[in-house]
């Protein structure tokens, strides 16, 4: 059954972790929502996962809807939260409403995400006025990695701690249903976690958050441009990849594929009489 905010709250009341993921397509979602995957998140990082791009800003509604829908389809009884993408919603209220809902209608998303701190309230709290759940997104935001000064750790000085706790809570007081802290110091975390009634996930900011997230691409070993310190590769599947395409370009080369057992069989008798056919053109 597929959970509700509600779930979510009462995890984090009693203390049980909520593992998530992000997912950017059909089978990805498909397999998480069998071994029990509580959230899915169709992030704005497909744009590098699956697009190549060098970030995340060239990520347009479109392509996030796309791949919502995909993940909708293969998932439908799991928590399906859809990634704002870069001006979606920092040109105004009114577009931040009208885009959100787009997500909902278009993609039946159980919520969606945006980054920034109190610069967004004003968004967040509109969002969640036109009955829909919206999560906060704080620390490293990478929509804004040029104002951070590239995709580096936050909150690492008391001051900058401080500024992302007082984000925190002006996201909660907003109507936020939930948070997303990136690559911040676990202590900072751990506070932002015990000031706040709502849950508090984290990615890179240690095991204090209410529950973990990581981009499916560096759990599985694929994305290969860079691997945050914060990475735990569950598996090397980049690398079994590589293995498998190299040893399919063998085989065809030096011609032990396709043997016999992958190739159809002529009804009986059919093939005679197509030599029969091209016998009398002649």
């Amino acid at each position: 059954m597929k959970k509700t905010r509600f779930d979510f709250q009462k995890m984090k009341i009693e203390g049980e972790k909520v593992a998530w993921l992000t997912a950017y397509d059909y089978p990805t979602a498909q397999l998480c929502e069998k071994v029990g995957m509580d959230m899915l998140l169709v992030g704005d990082s497909l744009g590098m996962c699956i697009y190549g791009y060098a970030g995340t800003i060239r990520v347009t509604m479109e392509q996030c809807l796309v791949h919502c829908e995909a993940v909708r389809r293969a998932a439908p009884n799991t928590f399906v939260i859809g990634d704002m993408p870069f001006l979606s919603y920092q040109t105004s209220v009114q577009d931040a409403v009208f885009n959100a809902g787009r997500f909902h209608k278009e993609a039946e998303v159980d919520a969606i995400k945006l980054e920034g701190g109190r610069r967004v309230c004003p968004q967040i709290k509109a969002i969640a006025d036109g009955g829909m759940l919206v999560m906060g997104h704080i620390g490293l935001t990478p929509q804004s990695s040029g104002q951070l000064g590239g995709f580096k750790a936050q909150g690492r000085t008391a001051e900058t701690a401080f500024e992302l706790i007082e984000d925190a809570k002006a996201i909660e007081s907003a109507g936020a249903f939930s948070l997303l802290v990136e690559a911040v110091p676990p202590e900072v975390c751990k506070i932002i976690r015990d000031e706040l009634t709502i849950p508090v996930y984290g990615i890179g900011a240690g095991v204090e958050a209410d529950g973990q997230l990581m981009i499916v691409s560096d759990l599985l070993g694929i994305f290969q441009a860079f691997t945050p310190k914060f990475v735990k590769k569950y598996a090397n599947l980049g690398q079994e990849m590589e293995k498998a395409f190299a040893l399919y370009i063998q085989e065809v080369r030096n011609k032990s594929f396709p043997l016999p057992e992958h190739t159809y069989n002529a009804i009986e008798g059919e093939f005679e009489k197509l030599k029969i056919t091209l016998s009398s053109r002649k």
